[in-house]
């Protein structure tokens, strides 16, 4: 049987049933769900970024392009009303297409709808993830996202996912408007969240990391660094205004003062989200394409996920001091 969300409002002790729909309020179903979808994804799934929107494919356009923590791409599919079974033919096409991505054609799609890579998107959105240990797109997953769906298409969902462990699922949503004028989305999945999570598997493809420095000369490596600590990221950004001028200050910066700074400058509550932070800030710099910021800074690894006591190359220190004065405005440094 197909799945159906009915909503009713409480009003004067009553159950009362809401039949609204969007054409009724002056809404477009797809045009007003993309936009809701794109600012809050998290109606997808708790790990879920959108990393692309209306992506071409071989056979067609995605809707959006997802990826979860575990590295997977995501095909998502947005319909009209009712999700027909013909739209299932559509996605595993999709699916198959983009199966044969690397990480470099999938940065390509991060970067022209987020306008960063997909090594920074991930460290910026998923702070809690080692990136170290992250694969990417070794399996695809599809979701199908409309306000009903047709009874052949969730059984053949059910089967695929059920019988074959196909990354599968089909998100069910409800409009409604309350009689006091509140907007409301509710969800139901065909196959339970749990279920799906289980059979997310890691990805073949990894993010590479080092510890190796470059090796780059003064001129080159000046611009290379200009360009990154201008970059509209979080993650340039705390890295110029707080672990670079606190390593012109210290010849040693440990995590704890790193911790301090952070928290002092409003960038975390407390010490745990401020270690959040700075786990996000050594990845950032043991990317490995990232070479350059290990030719300035060098650090300790008392542990093998650990970095500890960063300091500045010290023939680099009046490089770092003038590109943080030029950037800023403000002699960050010794004095």
């Amino acid at each position: 049987m197909a799945t159906w969300i009915k909503v009713w409002q409480i009003t004067d002790g009553e159950l009362k049933l809401i039949e609204t729909t969007m054409a009724e309020t002056g809404r477009k179903e797809v045009e007003d769900l993309e936009r809701w979808i794109k600012s809050n994804p998290s109606i997808l799934g708790d790990d879920i970024l959108i990393i692309g929107e209306q992506v071409p494919v071989r056979s067609g356009t995605m809707d959006f392009l997802g990826i979860d923590k575990a590295g997977n791409l995501i095909v998502i599919e947005l319909k009209r009303d009712k999700l027909p079974r013909e739209a299932l033919s559509q996605v595993i096409d999709y699916a198959s297409d983009i199966a044969s991505w690397d990480v470099d054609k999938v940065s390509e799609v991060c970067t022209k709808f987020t306008g960063s890579g997909l090594e920074d998107y991930l460290n910026e959105k998923f702070e809690d993830i080692d990136l170290e240990d992250l694969v990417v797109n070794k399996t695809q997953r599809i979701l199908l996202v409309g306000f009903s769906v047709e009874e052949s298409l969730q059984r053949m969902i059910e089967w695929l996912s059920n019988n074959h462990g196909v990354n599968i699922n089909a998100i069910i949503l409800k409009y409604v408007k309350t009689r006091c004028g509140d907007e409301l989305i509710a969800k139901t999945v065909v196959i339970p969240e749990e279920v799906e999570k289980e059979r997310i598997r890691k990805k073949q493809f990894r993010v590479s990391m080092s510890d190796e420095p470059g090796n780059y000369e003064a001129d080159e490596l000046k611009l290379l660094l200009k360009k990154y600590l201008s970059e509209n990221r979080t993650t340039p950004r705390r890295i110029r205004d707080i672990l670079l001028p606190l390593c012109l200050k210290h010849e040693k910066v440990t995590r704890d003062m790193i911790k301090k700074e952070l928290i002092k400058r409003g960038e975390a509550d407390d010490e745990g989200k401020a270690g959040i932070i700075l786990t996000t800030i050594s990845r950032e710099i043991g990317i490995e394409r990232r070479d350059y910021l290990r030719q300035i800074i060098r650090y300790d690894k008392p542990n093998p996920w650990e970095k500890e006591n960063y300091r500045l190359v010290d023939e680099y220190r009046e490089m770092v001091r003038s590109i943080i004065s030029e950037l800023s405005g403000v002699g960050e440094g010794e004095k």
